[in-house]
């Protein structure tokens, strides 16, 4: 009796072998990835562009010195100042209100305002070594941020540690209101204690060192803590100004800003 022999055939060894042969032999289709080796063409370096290059390094040398020039010059506008400061020691101008008095002031039904104000400053330079010259000053006096009258003081040069007395006669005459402005400023006129009032002075001044001037520099100065009442005759009413104060600041104006 003849043996047995299981598996009755010898298996193949390698059946991935045969079928990659049988698919080189084309009885079968080709597979994507072989119709994309196939089809994907070979990879070839591109020469560099050396002139976009070149480009782009002039542009950062640009922008590398650009840099160092204005650092270069911010340093010596920092060691100008420094050293203007320490020859000069310069201060700022001051400023104080030495009377104002109400002619009259009232708001008529049609919701307008009508007012007169007769106004002194006092202005201080209190520099040994600098004088100021000044621009036209517009002034704007304010009750509770309501503007009721406004005028403009002529330009003038203040020599060094020099007192200059302004004087500014403030009207208004026909401005219309809004409703809660009249609103507002009626309950004032008719409070026993007045009503509150405050100073704005605009101005641009320069400051005169020997034969050399600065640039203008634009300053707003504000005065508050003013009390007022309405006169009741014909006799203008004394404002109490002893407890007012003025704030100078400096306003530089960049494009559409000011600062």
């Amino acid at each position: 009796m003849a043996d047995r022999v299981y598996p009755s055939s010898k298996p193949a060894t390698n059946g991935t072998t045969a079928a990659t042969a049988t698919t080189t032999n084309g009885a079968f289709p080709a597979t994507k990835a072989q119709l994309y080796g196939a089809t994907r063409p070979a990879y070839r370096p591109q020469p560099h562009n050396r002139r976009r290059q070149h480009s782009r390094s002039c542009c950062c040398s640009c922008c590398i010195w650009l840099t160092f020039f204005l650092l270069l010059l911010i340093l010596l506008v920092a060691i100008a100042g420094a050293i203007v400061y320490v020859l000069y020691r310069p201060h700022r101008p001051t400023f104080s209100v030495s009377n104002l008095k109400v002619s009259y002031l009232n708001v008529t039904s049609s919701s307008t305002i009508n007012s007169k104000f007769d106004l002194n400053i006092t202005a201080k330079n209190p520099n040994k070594k600098l004088g100021y010259i000044y621009d036209t000053i517009s002034v704007s006096l304010l009750s509770n941020d309501i503007d009721i009258g406004d005028s403009t003081i002529p330009a003038f040069e203040q020599g060094k540690k020099d007192t200059t007395l302004l004087k500014a006669d403030i009207t208004n005459t026909g401005k219309t209101l809004d409703s809660g402005s009249v609103s507002t400023l009626k309950t004032d006129l008719k409070s026993k204690s007045g009503f509150p009032l405050k100073i704005e002075i605009d101005t641009k001044v320069k400051a005169k060192m020997g034969g050399f001037k600065t640039p203008k520099v634009g300053i707003r100065v504000t005065c508050d803590g003013i009390t007022a009442t309405v006169p009741t005759g014909k006799t203008a009413a004394t404002a109490s100004t002893s407890a007012s104060k003025c704030k100078v600041d400096i306003r530089i104006k960049i494009w559409k800003w000011t600062f």
